[in-house]
């Protein structure tokens, strides 16, 4: 870059006839201008110019290196131009990874506004309930939790998850209310296997004051997917541990009853992940600030706060 600065103030200093002409150009001092140009003459061992208090004049050796790199560098300036003009407007494919269920429900419904503000953003989401290699795959951005901040790699927190227990009223007619941990062992409970792991999670809760401890069920059902999970709650086939995110909307509606209020299971942030770039491409940069105010607005984190 510091070469490049030379080659200009030489170029602009030639066509101007002068250092101080040209500084006024480029906004610096004829001072660092003359350096830039004793530079530029040291890396290339060539006199560019010959110097008198009254008149400044290319030498011959400045003549023909003028002519080499006159059109070189102006198209050089102009591809510099029109790529941080290209940077500025988000255009461009958006490469990014987000859990199924909660992209389908939570991200998908925010497409249109999107869109119609950056018409030239075209996205393209992979809808994986899996971790990516953010940077190693090339994605833009990755929303979701528990991902391995990577070198290179930013999280911006959109929210902290907590599971909590809920069943349907439909399953609660007729049977004793829960009222501590232990009572989920009357119950049948509809569990999760683990996707990455294929392992069936235990269940676990705890409160603001007591530590998280494990919590007896019997297994009715064994699902890979929260969405079904929660379709499976709402049907009455079982009791249920939620994340809030896929249980907020249904407790609110009356579908979902939620049980021990107050008992939760910490699930760890929500984040949104993209490069640590300098430099952050438009499309990316828009998408992030887009999705952390639209889900700022809406109170995601107070909705999926179960204590």
């Amino acid at each position: 870059m510091a070469r490049l600065q030379h080659l200009v103030s030489f170029v602009q200093t030639a066509e101007h006839g002068s250092f101080s002409a040209a500084a006024r150009v480029l906004g610096l001092t004829p001072a660092g201008v003359s350096k830039n140009v004793a530079r530029l003459e040291a890396d290339v061992g060539v006199r560019l110019f010959h110097r008198s208090t009254r008149r400044l004049a290319l030498t011959e050796g400045g003549q023909r290196f003028l002519q080499q790199v006159d059109a070189p560098l102006a198209a050089l300036q102009a591809a510099l131009a029109g790529s941080r003009s290209r940077d500025e407007v988000a255009a461009g494919t958006l490469k990014v990874s987000m859990g199924q269920a909660f992209g389908r429900h939570f991200l998908v419904p925010l497409l249109g506004e999107f869109l119609a503000r950056y018409p030239s953003v075209l996205p393209d989401w992979h809808f994986d309930n899996r971790q990516v290699d953010l940077v190693g795959e090339g994605f833009d951005a990755a929303i979701g939790g528990g991902f391995d901040l990577a070198p290179g790699v930013v999280a911006r927190e959109l929210a902290r998850v907590h599971i909590v227990a809920v069943a349907s009223p439909a399953y609660l007619s007729g049977r004793t209310l829960p009222r501590q941990p232990e009572d989920f062992a009357d119950h049948d409970g509809i569990m999760r296997r683990s996707s990455p792991t294929g392992r069936v999670r235990p269940w676990v809760l705890r409160t603001r004051r007591l530590p998280e401890a494990a919590v007896p069920c019997k297994p009715k059902l064994i699902f890979s997917d929260p969405e079904a999970i929660a379709q499976a709650a709402r049907l009455g086939l079982g009791v249920a541990l939620l994340p809030m995110p896929f249980a907020f909307a249904a407790i609110a509606s009356g579908e979902l009853v939620r049980l021990l209020p107050g008992w939760y299971s910490d699930a760890g942030p929500l984040s949104l992940y993209y490069p640590s770039r300098r430099l952050l491409p438009a499309k990316t940069r828009v998408f992030v600030d887009f999705v952390t105010e639209r889900f700022r607005r809406a109170g995601f984190a107070r909705l999926v706060d179960g204590r």
